[in-house]
């Protein structure tokens, strides 16, 4: 009979940052057991539990017994089963007692090849197995393979010694109506359950599994499913939010989504005069240590009330208000004595302390690589002809808020605090947003810096730690990869593309090997580097929806600059789409093929030995169509430029049906070479078409 299959593991409260991954990996290992035991059909799906206190799930259409299995088993080969007057061996009857099917005789079994050998092989069926046998066994491989780094060794009652995440105290398992047999963590299943600690009245039978996830919530005050209270939390925060806006990442959600059976949120306030401290410090404060949510008016400006999520619902939640209220004003007051006190030192007195921070054993202290950062952006500062004046100071003040104490409670805070303080110190408004903006883009999808200043800093930083990392040898292996270079890497290349930057790609990176030079433990790693970015700008614009074909029509001419590479793909895009990009391509890839296949060097053209008529016409057309689309070329006007193209294709066409480019004549011969050649750059100046699969 298919019924549904309940299981549910009652504990003390579960770690929160690692409950969601424990309840996914105990329904998932079990499912796929029973699954592959062939307990569950096709309309089999489960539904998995997690809280605080227990770990759950449940499976539909769960078969009380396996389905019975056809085995075929390899015996011995015929060679060794029979003796030379076709009776079975001694060796075989001791096979077949060894294999359980002491009393079967050849008649019962059949010859085959496995390929090589002529065998005797046996097939028998198998009957299924009972579901708390399979059940059991599923359990205890569930509880092996969680995914929990440290477990806790605890005595039971009865003095066995236990290790689990956290201490059991309840083990249920039903099947339909039905309790299933199973020990685990010296626990006994059962059909109670328990509901909230303080909103319910303890323990609850179960009748059905189906009812699990209804009894709980109406009977212990207990919502079983995570999204499910996931989904009521953000409900509740956004209704008491009203019109300001309630700042809930999906970290800080997941974690009191954890931490809650029973959740209800309240209102709470704190001083104003707290709002003199930069918000961001607040808000972390808030998220972090309290796990509470800040709101935010309109125009993003904190608000001195914020949301709290409980676990008990009550109609007099005054003390519950104060108390978590009583809470957070000391954390406040250490932000804000922190803001204080950092407000005191000038971010340029604290700058001789970088010295005594080290960045890398083989790369010198922070202030050594500031030192690095400085020279790399003022230089790159002066290739794109900006203010080096700002640039130098921003990379010289970068990293200064390191040694606030703002940055040393919350690093999570750097360069948003050294923002803060520079302009308290009166440091240009450029200077201190740079400082902020230095670390941009933390992460796929984060915004870009959006002044000229913390564009080249942030281009400097990353590639003097790409640089100087991969220099003494720590480039990334495998998933390994401690100093995010991969990242760095992705950062450059979205900064120097998105930012339309006008500069080499190996021109950075040699400005960041000169001033590492002088390191004895530094190699320099340009070759590798240009390497490994391409590789990344492959994957960053395959990302992006750019056919394979296209990017690599575009990266085979191995572009050391990326300011025109969004529009390049662009234009060849349009370009293949148009009715004339078939032929083209396919006489671009044949005009490769012979250019590479000719050793001669090709020079002009000489009109005078453009004897065909097929020949004189595509120069004729070559030499029109030429300038207009030079033209388009240095304007950046990449799409116009290929579709003059198309105007060539009745014509090379023509060409290649009636020349013969190879002729007995080597000076026909040279001139059609040369004639090619001009062909082929004209075509290939935004990208090497021969790579287009049209």
């Amino acid at each position: 009979m298919n019924q549904t299959l309940l299981v549910e593991l009652l504990t003390e409260e579960l770690p929160p940052k690692a409950l969601k991954a424990l309840s996914v990996s105990f329904a998932s290992t079990i499912f796929e057991e029973l699954q592959q035991e062939g307990f569950l059909g096709e309309a089999s799906q489960k539904e998995i539990f997690a809280t605080p206190r227990r770990l759950a799930f449940a499976i539909s259409h769960v078969a009380q017994k396996s389905q019975d299995k056809s085995i075929r088993v390899k015996v011995l080969p015929v060679a060794i089963a029979l003796d030379a007057s076709g009776n079975p061996t001694p060796p075989l009857e001791k096979k077949l007692a060894t294999l359980g099917f002491p009393d079967i005789g050849i008649a019962d079994m059949e010859r085959d090849h496995d390929g090589k050998t002529e065998f005797f092989f046996h097939t028998y069926t198998a009957p299924g197995s009972p579901l708390a046998e399979s059940l059991q066994a599923a359990l205890e491989k569930a509880i092996r393979n969680l995914p929990s780094p440290k477990l806790m060794t605890y005595q039971r009652p009865d003095g066995r010694t236990v290790e689990f995440v956290r201490p059991a105290h309840s083990l249920l398992a039903l099947h339909g109506t039905e309790i299933i047999p199973a020990e685990v963590l010296g626990l006994t299943s059962g059909r109670m359950t328990q509901g909230h600690r303080f909103l319910s009245e303890g323990f609850i039978a179960i009748a059905d599994a189906r009812d699990y996830e209804a009894a709980l919530k109406t009977e212990g005050k207990v919502i079983a499913g995570f999204d499910a209270r996931k989904d009521k939390i953000r409900s509740e925060l956004t209704e008491k939010a009203k019109d300001d806006q309630v700042l809930m990442p999906e970290s800080l959600l997941d974690e009191v989504t954890a931490l809650v059976e029973w959740p209800v949120v309240y209102e709470c306030n704190f001083e104003p005069v707290f709002l003199s401290v930069p918000q961001e410090c607040l808000i972390l404060t808030m998220q972090t240590n309290q796990r509470y949510f800040a709101l935010t008016d309109a125009e993003g400006r904190l608000r001195s009330r914020f949301l709290i999520v409980s676990n008990m619902e009550t109609s007099t939640p005054e003390r519950i208000i104060t108390g978590n209220e009583r809470v957070i004003r000391p954390r406040l007051s250490d932000a804000q004595f922190f803001y204080e006190q950092d407000k005191k030192r000038r971010l340029e007195d604290r700058l001789a302390g970088l010295a005594n921070v080290v960045y890398h054993s083989k790369l010198g202290s922070l202030q050594q690589r500031m030192a690095r950062v400085r020279i790399i952006a003022v230089g790159i500062a002066e290739s794109l002809m900006l203010d080096t004046a700002l640039v130098d100071r921003a990379a010289w003040l970068a990293k200064a808020d390191l040694l606030t104490d703002m940055v040393g409670e919350f690093p999570e805070l750097q360069g948003i605090m050294g923002s803060y303080y520079a302009r308290y110190d009166g440091e240009p408004e450029e200077v201190a947003l740079a400082i902020t903006e230095q670390y941009r883009p933390r992460f796929a999808g984060d915004t870009l810096p959006e002044t000229q200043t913390g564009t080249i800093l942030a281009l400097a930083d990353k590639v003097e730690a790409l640089t100087g990392i991969w220099g003494i040898g720590l480039h990334p292996t495998g998933d390994s990869d401690p100093f995010a270079l991969r990242r760095h890497a992705l950062c450059i290349l979205r900064i120097l593309i998105e930012k339309r930057l006008p500069l080499s790609l190996r021109d950075i990176l040699a400005r960041a090997v000169n001033v590492l030079a002088l390191n004895t433990s530094f190699k320099d790693p340009t070759a590798e580097l240009v390497q490994f970015m391409m590789e990344r700008l492959r994957g960053l614009l395959r990302d992006r929806g750019y056919k394979f074909d296209l990017v690599d029509a575009i990266l085979t001419q191995n572009p050391d600059r990326f300011d025109s590479l969004l529009e390049r793909l662009d234009a060849v895009s349009a370009f293949s789409t148009l009715p004339e990009a078939e032929s083209l391509v396919a006489a671009n890839k044949r005009i490769s093929n012979i250019l590479k296949k000719s050793s001669i060097r090709a020079g002009m053209v000489q009109t005078d030995l453009l004897v065909e008529p097929s020949e004189q016409k595509l120069y004729t057309q070559i030499s029109e169509i030429r300038p207009d689309a030079s033209a388009k070329f240095a304007d950046g006007d990449y799409t116009e430029s290929l579709k003059l193209l198309a105007r060539l294709r009745d014509d090379v066409d023509g060409f290649f049906t009636d020349v013969l480019v190879m002729d007995e004549d080597l000076r026909l011969r040279n001139n059609r070479i040369a004639l090619l050649t001009e062909l082929h750059g004209m075509m290939n100046q935004v990208a090497d078409l021969s790579r287009l699969s049209i």
